[in-house]
């Protein structure tokens, strides 16, 4: 598998940048910094990972291109890494159930894709994933066993379903610059499949209590920091249902869980501080291509939390990346894409001619970073401009439309002017 490399434009952009979201350096977590009285860390987490067909026959694409053996979903995903790799912990959300390598492999009821996805997951820099989703029996026992088997070997820890009792009982914890922080995983349910009676912790289903008593192995086990990954809510919503907002609620007052990540809606939700605790309702797609896309579901959020221990407290800092998955225009019934491409003079920039494509893969951006990057590259297209700044905007205005702007939620990097 190719190793993902950073060109040099990003390399410049980030080393601008490094007063955002730079690794901490220097003095170990538990030392005081500028005037900082205890450890912190920083935290990333993205949407939901789900592989559509359209997305491994990219992935095959990809391959040709690198003569290496597909599917390669490197190219893909390449986008995000600078600041999926910068986080101190990288949490992400894998949605279906893993395959074997040469497959078959098949989508939507029953998800069954390529496992070649988890090397790349890993290499563009997470450290852990949930694997608990309405999708997590499609496979069965077998398909529980297979993906954390392939998690394990490219070295992602993972939470929220089993391949047995002793391993649903060990609390998942990362050493995070010296700090141990659990990460607990749970779901609401799992389409047509029942947790089968015999295996009853093959994965965590949603209930209050289930989840007070992952949180309380997790701080026995040592973990002073608890975040929770849920599968909730209702696809295709932007904002949170009556469920969410009221176990929402129960959980910031009855449990000492320090933040808690939603997944599941394929949309952007808000994100909310309720009584002291951060939120997000729905993360939207990390990375995904619906059979019948809506615009909403191209559209996904990572969230950065910086963390902070004050007099003995934890404090969260909540910011947000607004990301986009660009789709490639659908084909002619000759089977040809039929926009050739504009100059960057035709597309009313200062280029020299230079030709800029329209979208031809399927490609995952961080949307602010793309932009300030096009300012010198003038390598979108006046359409792709005008798309990722709605897709910021909406992102934007979604995420604050429950009073976050009051706690401090802002982009971690905003648009440029």
């Amino acid at each position: 598998m190719r190793t993902l490399g950073t060109t040099l434009l990003v390399v410049l952009l980030l080393s601008s940048m490094s007063g955002c979201f730079g690794k901490a350096s220097g003095s170990s977590a538990g030392s005081a910094a500028g005037g900082q009285d205890g450890p912190t860390f920083t935290v990333a987490a993205a949407g939901d990972i789900l592989i559509h067909p359209q997305l491994t026959e990219q992935a095959m694409l990809d391959a040709k291109r690198h003569h290496v053996k597909g599917p390669y979903f490197g190219d893909i995903m390449a986008g995000v890494e600078p600041v999926i790799s910068k986080a101190d912990l990288a949490i992400c959300h894998l949605e279906p159930v893993l395959g074997t390598t040469n497959g078959p492999w098949s989508s939507y009821p029953n998800f069954l894709v390529p496992p070649q996805i988890a090397t790349t997951i890993k290499d563009i820099g997470y450290d852990t994933c949930s694997t608990n989703s309405n999708h997590s029996l499609d496979g069965g026992y077998a398909g529980v066993k297979r993906t954390l088997d392939t998690l394990d070997k490219v070295g992602l820890k993972h939470t929220g379903s089993a391949r047995t009792k002793k391993e649903h009982d060990t609390p998942n914890i990362i050493d995070v610059k010296g700090v141990k922080v659990a990460q607990i995983s749970f779901a609401f349910g799992y389409n047509a499949h029942e947790v089968p009676k015999d295996k009853p912790w093959l994965v965590n289903k949603t209930s209050l209590k289930a989840i007070k008593a992952a949180e309380k192995r997790a701080r026995a086990a040592g973990a002073e920091v608890v975040i929770l990954s849920i599968h909730w809510g209702r696809e295709d919503w932007p904002n949170p249902s009556k469920s969410q907002l009221e176990l929402g609620r129960q959980i910031a007052t009855q449990t000492g869980i320090n933040l808690v990540i939603g997944h599941h809606a394929h949309v952007v939700q808000p994100m909310e501080k309720v009584h002291g605790t951060w939120i997000a309702y729905g993360l939207g797609n990390q990375v995904a291509r619906h059979d019948v896309p809506i615009g909403l579901t191209e559209e996904g959020v990572i969230g950065w939390f910086t963390f902070t221990k004050h007099h003995g407290k934890w404090d969260v800092k909540a910011q947000y990346v607004p990301t986009f998955v660009d789709l490639p225009p659908t084909q002619d019934v000759k089977g040809q894409n039929p926009d050739p491409g504009v100059t960057a003079a035709e597309d009313g920039t200062s280029g020299q001619g230079t030709l800029v494509q329209p979208v031809r893969d399927h490609r995952l951006v961080d949307i602010a970073r793309s932009l300030r990057a096009d300012k010198t590259q003038h390598t979108l297209t006046e359409q792709q401009r005008a798309r990722y700044r709605l897709a910021f905007e909406r992102t934007r205005g979604t995420l604050l439309n429950r009073g976050a702007a009051k706690d401090g939620l802002t982009p971690l990097l905003d648009l440029p002017d």
